[in-house]
């Protein structure tokens, strides 16, 4: 898929202001979508963390009152997780956010596109980085309902390799296979 379709697809306008009401957690990701033949940048996060251990997610973090706005906290986090910079002027859409059961955490996904990835160099929150290509990846949806998460009616699961992506990561996957038109 040409990354110009993929643009003209994707693109929306931006709202990242965070809306906190002193209750909830915020925090933002960063779905990276790069190269002629489009790959999707995600990590698997360490074992070692107290929560989302071993999970394939996007890179991104926790909203703190130091970040300008949640599209600052996502580039932050990415930079900080896996040593790339993403200018904000690369960033074309923002999906709809997703919560995550067990933290609950509301997360606000921007998505970028850009030409190449340099070399990656993760911090210890980062077991590996994965690039996944993003056709094949999309079209592995299982949304089987998984009855034991019953109060959530979006729960589906994308495989990549031996890699179960699942959670709040799988919902925001499927959010931007809704934009697409694959």
């Amino acid at each position: 898929m040409d990354t110009a379709i993929l643009k003209a697809q994707l693109s929306s306008k931006l709202f990242p202001e965070p809306k906190h009401d002193g209750k909830t957690k915020l925090a933002s990701v960063l779905v990276i979508i790069y190269g002629s033949e489009p790959k999707i940048l995600m990590i698997e996060k360490s074992r070692h963390l107290n929560i989302h251990a071993g999970e394939i997610a996007f890179p991104g973090g926790k909203w703190t009152e130091d970040d300008v706005d949640l599209l600052d906290t996502a580039l932050r986090e990415t930079e900080e997780e896996i040593g790339i910079s993403i200018p904000r002027d690369k960033v074309i859409a923002q999906l709809e956010n997703v919560t995550t059961l067990n933290s609950g955490y509301t997360i606000t996904p921007f998505v970028c596109i850009i030409d190449k990835i340099p070399q990656l160099k993760s911090n210890d929150e980062v077991k590996s980085i994965l690039h996944m290509p993003m056709i094949p990846l999309l079209h592995t949806l299982d949304d089987d309902k998984d009855p034991s998460h019953q109060s959530i009616q979006e729960m589906y699961t994308f495989t990549f390799n031996d890699k179960i992506v699942w959670g709040a990561s799988a919902r925001i996957l499927k959010h931007l296979l809704n934009r697409l038109a694959i």
